[in-house]
């Protein structure tokens, strides 16, 4: 077989999030101890349970598919395959063979050509703007940014910013807004000597007013929904579906999260008041979701930020929460994001975009 995607259903959630990450694939096949095919999981199929349960923990066998899509050794053509992957809409097909064993799989990726991907990705677009929030000084790379702003550092043969406009055009976006401040001039200036098919335009702060104070000044030139966007930060995911998410449930906000894993490398001790040991934890580990710097907001949240006052992300939030506005999370995997505004985070990021 290819990569190993195979899980057991006693397996836990956080390892088969921690599957997906590795495999870089979208779906499990779920087999018990002898390889026999017992169904598929998906990473929508997590994000589901997560939302309805609130929590992370939980088991392989509390969610996946128990009617799988499958097929037998040698009994189908590519023309079969394509159509059942468009029809059904599924990202992976088991191959079994006779005894119901697993053998092999097939992904969307080794069906479908490139062309027939850029046709097919056509049925996932959206018209909705986005904002791209690139006035911040970028400490966290200085002090390459104390002379380029962030937006323009180079990620391959593109700059930062350029990498995330490209990203949304893949959904048929046209329509940015680039809220400036810090080194603005040299961004504008890039802008408007590139050829470009897209529409910019340049929102300025006359003062620095956080991650969401800014955009306010959006209020008479952004009707409806919008997307709002780190300038360093890069998603995998599909903003079709994240977007009807957010319209089926009618949310004001909705924060696409990540969910990460992270092994403390040391013992974690606990004691009690009186400073006795309780107990030692070797090398914990955590899985919890974080904010990404990518949101989906309705206009309605506009009237919750004041003019020219400083408001970052979380402020925002907590005002919605505190009005019974709904806020929800939109949780995608750990490899799914990638933060290219730290040092370490930045060479991954060169290491990802050249392997596409």
């Amino acid at each position: 077989m290819k990569k190993d995607i195979l899980i057991l259903p006693e397996a836990s959630i956080k390892e088969a999030l921690k599957k997906l990450n590795e495999t870089s694939e979208k779906t499990l096949i779920v087999v018990d101890k002898n390889k026999k095919l017992l169904g598929t999981l998906t990473d929508g199929d997590i994000r589901r349970y997560i939302l309805e349960k609130g929590q992370i923990s939980g088991f392989v066998k509390d969610i996946y598919n128990r009617n799988p899509i499958f097929l037998k050794k040698r009994s189908y053509s590519l023309k079969d395959i394509k159509r059942i992957f468009l029809s059904k809409k599924i990202e992976v097909i088991p191959i079994v063979n006779e005894e119901n064993k697993v053998i092999d799989y097939l992904s969307w990726d080794e069906v479908f050509s490139e062309e027939e991907k850029l046709k097919l990705s056509n049925q996932n677009k959206i018209d909705i703007p986005v904002v791209i929030m690139a006035g911040g000084k970028g400490t966290r790379l200085s002090p390459v940014t104390q002379i380029i702003p962030k937006p323009l550092i180079p990620v391959g043969n593109k700059t930062m910013v350029e990498h995330i406009i490209e990203n949304f055009k893949n959904f048929g976006i046209r329509k940015f807004f680039l809220t400036l401040n810090y080194k603005g001039k040299m961004i504008e200036s890039y802008f408007e000597s590139i050829e470009k098919d897209y529409e910019i335009d340049f929102i300025w702060e006359k003062e620095y007013l956080g991650t969401a104070g800014s955009l306010k000044l959006l209020e008479n030139k952004i009707e409806g929904d919008f997307i709002v966007s780190n300038c360093d930060v890069l998603l995998n995911v599909n903003y079709a579906k994240a977007f009807d998410f957010h319209k089926k449930n009618e949310s004001v906000f909705t924060s696409i999260t990540s969910i990460q894993h992270y092994k403390i490398p040391y013992g974690v001790v606990e004691i009690t008041n009186g400073g006795e040991i309780k107990e030692i934890n070797e090398k914990p580990e955590y899985t919890f979701q974080i904010n990404t710097g990518v949101y989906i907001l309705n206009d309605k949240v506009l009237k919750y930020i004041q003019k020219n006052k400083y408001l970052d992300m979380p402020e925002l939030i907590n005002k919605l929460l505190k009005n019974k506005e709904k806020v929800m999370a939109y949780p995608i995997s750990e490899k799914d994001y990638v933060d290219m505004g730290q040092w370490d985070e930045y060479k991954e990021a060169l290491k990802k975009i050249a392997g596409n």
